[in-house]
């Protein structure tokens, strides 16, 4: 089945699509102009690409079958630059964080897939919320915070306290209203600042990335409360090193056999294996990428992962290994100003 690798360059204004070959290599096929993309989600029938840009806006584009050619539906402008947009699990809502703004927010998606302009939900929460979902029962959903804000990964931190909790809600879909839940903040005992999340497909299990931590944090999920509670964090860094590094993203195989998360400083992708019991994490090795690896992501069957080099303007392609979980480096492509987001589909 043919695949598409999309790529937004968030300095360079505009949305790169590639096609993905059965080796994982990658060809160019076109450029679409829009001012600073950030951040992708795709709908639930792999259909609809939704891009949230600088301007401050969130778009739909149609995604061609035949050639993955990207058709603008619609722009919704929002009041700030969205940090991460993901849907329901029922595919009518949207759901998005925004970091400078502060808050978090749900649209509704209308028929033709295009996002309402007024939220059915928005909630302020704090400077640094960097993610949204919700979990596999369609109930809870959760907003990270990280320890320290500061404008761009590429310069020097500026040590600006974060607020360093999870906001921990319940999701109405129906209505898409969120609603803090009982427990509705979660602090971690240390300023680890969690990031992005992904949750177990089959186990109440999630793993947050931890931005200033340098690692990766599972979390028990309640199924009858939706309050999370920690059971392992563990490094995403090899023994020694002490230099500095910041987390980002987290994706966990289809299988969810393993899990990876992007290390920028480190600069490498930290790879481990999951427990198909427990979903317990045991270390499985790094490999070295492009440097500030922002964004990743995997091809939609799990063999091949691409992570884009914010610093370098470059995109490194791996095979993942479906035994070990080992990443074999494939080739690295000249992608343009600050590769972002990155979503791959199968058309």
């Amino acid at each position: 089945m043919p695949q598409m690798l999309y790529v937004g360059l968030q300095d360079g204004d505009k949305v790169a699509a590639y096609a993905i070959d059965d080796a994982g290599g990658l060809a160019k096929q076109a450029e679409l102009a829009l001012a600073g993309p950030s951040a992708f989600a795709l709908s639930n029938d792999k259909r609809t690409l939704y891009v949230g840009s600088r301007g401050p806006a969130i778009a739909s584009y149609r995604i061609d079958p035949a050639n993955g050619a990207l058709s603008p539906l619609g722009s919704a402008a929002v009041a700030d630059a969205p940090t991460f947009l993901a849907l329901d699990r029922t595919g009518k809502f949207m759901l998005a964080a925004y970091y400078q703004g502060g808050y978090s927010a749900v649209y509704p998606l209308a028929a033709d897939g295009t996002v309402g302009a007024t939220p059915a939900s928005r909630h302020d929460t704090a400077v640094g919320a960097h993610a949204i979902a919700t979990d596999r029962s369609n109930r809870y959903a959760f907003v990270p915070h990280i320890a320290f804000v500061q404008d761009n990964v590429l310069e020097p931190p500026k040590n600006i306290p974060g607020p360093n909790f999870i906001a921990q809600y319940t999701f109405d879909a129906a209505t898409g209203r969120l609603a803090p839940n009982t427990s509705a903040r979660l602090e971690p005992p240390e300023r680890v600042g969690p990031r992005h999340y992904i949750f177990h497909p089959s186990l109440d299990i999630v793993y947050f990335s931890n931005e200033q931590g340098g690692s990766v944090t599972a979390y028990k999920l309640d199924a009858a409360t939706g309050a999370l509670s920690a059971v392992q964090t563990v490094s995403t860094l090899p023994a020694g090193y002490t230099a500095r590094n910041t987390c980002s993203q987290i994706h966990l195989t289809p299988s969810a056999g393993f899990l990876y998360v992007g290390n920028r400083g480190h600069n490498s992708i930290a790879g481990f294996s999951v427990d198909p019991a427990s979903g317990h994490l045991t270390p499985a090795g790094h490999a070295p990428t492009e440097a500030v690896p922002s964004a990743f992501c995997l091809d939609p069957a799990g063999r091949f992962l691409f992570a884009g080099g914010t610093a370098t303007g470059r995109l490194a392609s791996f095979r993942i290994d479906d035994k070990s979980g080992a990443l074999t480096p494939l080739a690295t492509y000249d992608a343009g100003k600050r590769p972002q987001a990155l979503q791959a589909v199968s058309l």
